[in-house]
């Protein structure tokens, strides 16, 4: 009987397991390779960022600078597209600085438009739960009018700060998960 419920007991575990698309996971070191910085600089503007791997996290920080027309400044990871149509929810942890950033997220890293969803920090570790349902499109800033994110298909993910302001900033990421 003990061995039976046992077995349930790992097979309910393992099947949890199963549930979850590990998409950034910084406790592997090599994880932040497969990350980049895109800066306003590609638009004429002079804001600044780096990205470095520290313990089990990533850290992105920078300086935003509001000169030539920029304002913002973003980190990007693309990979082959990926059929997440069986997960609802990205799960990010991560300590900010008490500023918003956006997740956003792309079908095909072809296209215009990003799925966006504003993230709040604390200046605490937390665990941030975003519906992939609840991501809107939006392109260099403006609201599309298209359907929000269809959960199919993703193929880019990203971070990216600017709120229209000259300031610092900094995020830490431990891991960005679907389930």
């Amino acid at each position: 009987m003990i061995l039976k419920y046992g077995l349930l007991l790992l097979f309910l575990f393992h099947s949890q397991e199963q549930e979850k698309m590990i998409l950034a996971d910084f406790s592997d070191e090599s994880a932040i390779n497969t990350w980049y910085v895109v800066n306003d600089d590609v638009m004429g503007g002079r804001s600044d960022a780096t990205l470095k791997q520290q313990d089990n996290y990533m850290i992105f920080k920078g300086e935003i600078s509001l000169d030539n027309n920029g304002g913002f400044s973003s980190i990007r990871s693309d990979f082959k597209a990926r059929d997440i149509s069986s997960y609802s929810t990205v799960v990010i942890e991560l300590k900010g600085d008490g500023k918003t950033y956006q997740f956003r997220a792309k079908t095909s890293r072809y296209d215009r438009q990003s799925y966006v969803s504003y993230v709040e920090t604390n200046g605490e570790w937390q665990t941030i739960s975003i519906n992939l349902a609840d991501l809107y499109p939006v392109f260099r800033g403006y609201r599309m009018r298209m359907a929000n994110f269809d959960g199919k298909l993703l193929e880019e993910i990203g971070i990216l700060f600017g709120n229209k302001k000259a300031e610092a900033f900094e995020l830490q990421i431990k891991s960005i998960i679907l389930k």
